[in-house]
């Protein structure tokens, strides 16, 4: 049997002004003009101060104020005003007409780009080099086709024939196949489509002067003893190889001059990340002087002619269908303009009120770059201050970058968890990381230190911390096992 119950529930849902200062507060500056110029294409009751033409008087109205100018002008639209013209999704596209009927007599200048090869495109055109057979040259192709971002052949020989028979109808075989394999080994970068590190690695070595005796050791090497070379078992290899140490050491060096990814040697990065700082840390005599860059604060406003359009529809005695249509149009525009500039000046005020909480929190640091006056500081600490949500401040820390004498800096670098010393101080885990690292960047590279030795080291120094914590830190700097750091 249905019954109906009717209940009461209190919920919290983000309104849509909420939203939208939310999406904007994680927008890092780079990405905010893009951001802005997409709502001005969409909402065109939103304007940009800086984009504005009339704000000098013109020649033909030399007295006239541009204030006066675009209410008569503005006024004069209204009779000519269709909102059709919006309200039908037919006409999305119009701006695409203009394009396409544009005077073929204009002018038009294009910045010149740089055309420059992809790895596999550098492969092909080698091969096209090759005289090879029809047949060849297709498996010459899916050999490359084939290839990763590494520039190694991965897939199996047999899988390469079954893709050459079901995708372009060619019979091979294993023998065949391998015999172009090598052809494309042959190619620059030196060292491509190997099958794992050692062919790589064989490959390079191969290329280079057979006569020298340091390049035919090391081929041994690669070939024999390659576990024992990428352990560093140095000792072993002088034993097998009946070799001194200097020997040994030259070597090494010649393996390690080779391209373990040669896949990378060839590919260009077009694009490259800038980082925009958001925020300049000055140092003033030592006072502190924050300030958000200017990129962050458009000139924005709501449209006067769409204001004025408004009054003019909500004033009207008589409305019809198609003018409660156009009142509700304009005022759902410029409620939306109006949305967006008081998020964009929300957004400001929230960045420099973070900021300027995280620059007093760490007001020693800023003043000297030193890591070792950074203070333990959590989330929390910083919400607590400004009397903001943790989430919130995350948002601003996670992709926000302040700009200091001493280098430009992501947010989130300046929190850190709190280790309590001997003495019961607290300091930051950051401090224990710059002295783990000159410890390790000090010590003698032919009898490295343990994790073990390290641990004593920061006890004599008053950090109690065990010897797995040690380890985590050493590897969250990317520094490898003594074993490995071991040098000749």
């Amino acid at each position: 049997m249905l019954r109906q119950n009717l209940q009461q529930k209190l919920l919290q849902k983000l309104s849509p002004q909420q939203i939208q200062f939310i999406k904007l507060l994680q927008v890092p500056t780079f990405s905010l003009d893009t951001r802005v110029k997409e709502e001005l294409e969409e909402n065109p009751a939103l304007e940009d101060i800086s984009l504005t033409n009339m704000t000098e008087p013109t020649e033909e109205y030399p007295d006239k104020d541009p204030d006066d100018f675009n209410k008569e002008d503005s006024n004069e639209d209204f009779e000519d005003f269709n909102v059709d013209d919006y309200l039908q999704e037919d006409n999305i596209n119009e701006y695409s007409k203009y394009d396409q009927s544009s005077d073929d007599e204009d002018e038009h200048k294009e910045m010149p780009l740089a055309v420059q090869s992809s790895f596999f495109e550098n492969l092909q055109a080698q091969l096209d080099l090759v005289p090879l057979s029809d047949q060849d040259f297709r498996i010459g192709l899916q050999i490359i086709g084939s290839l990763d971002d590494d520039g190694y052949l991965r897939r199996r020989i047999t899988s390469l024939i079954d893709d050459l028979a079901f995708s372009q109808n060619v019979l091979a075989e294993e023998e065949e196949v391998e015999e172009i394999l090598k052809v494309i080994q042959s190619f620059d970068p030196a060292g491509v489509a190997a099958r794992d590190l050692q062919e790589c690695l064989l490959i390079q070595l191969r290329k280079k002067d057979q006569s020298n005796i340091i390049i035919q050791k090391a081929i041994t090497v690669v070939e024999e003893y390659l576990d024992e070379f990428t352990r560093k078992h140095y000792d072993k290899l002088e034993r097998s190889l009946n070799i001194r140490s200097e020997e040994l050491k030259e070597i090494v060096n010649e393996i390690l001059k080779l391209n373990p990814k040669p896949g990378d040697a060839s590919e260009v990065t077009t694009k490259q990340l800038q980082v925009i700082p958001d925020f300049h840390i000055a140092n003033n005599d030592g006072i502190l002087i924050l300030t958000l860059n200017s990129k962050n604060a458009p000139e924005l406003r709501v449209s006067r002619s769409y204001q004025e359009m408004f009054e003019h529809y909500d004033k009207a005695s008589v409305k019809d269908k198609k003018l409660k249509e156009a009142v509700q149009f304009v005022k759902q525009k410029l409620d939306s303009a109006k949305w967006f500039i008081d998020a964009i000046k929300q957004r400001q005020q929230t960045l420099l009120k973070t900021m300027n909480a995280i620059m007093n929190y760490q007001y020693e640091y800023f003043l000297t770059g030193d890591d070792r006056n950074l203070k333990p500081m959590i989330l929390k600490d910083i919400a607590d201050m400004i009397w903001m949500d943790i989430s919130t401040v995350s948002r601003v820390a996670n992709s926000k970058y302040v700009q200091t004498e001493f280098g430009t800096f992501l947010l989130k670098s300046f929190f850190s968890e709190a280790i309590q010393m001997e003495d019961g101080e607290e300091v930051s885990n950051k401090e224990v990381k710059k002295i783990l690292e000159e410890c390790i960047g000090n010590e003698n590279k032919h009898r490295p230190l343990a994790d073990e030795k390290l641990m004593e080291i920061l006890k004599e120094k008053g950090y109690n911390i065990a010897r797995r914590t040690v380890a985590k830190y050493r590897e969250a700097m990317n520094i490898p096992v003594a074993r490995l750091r071991k040098e000749l």
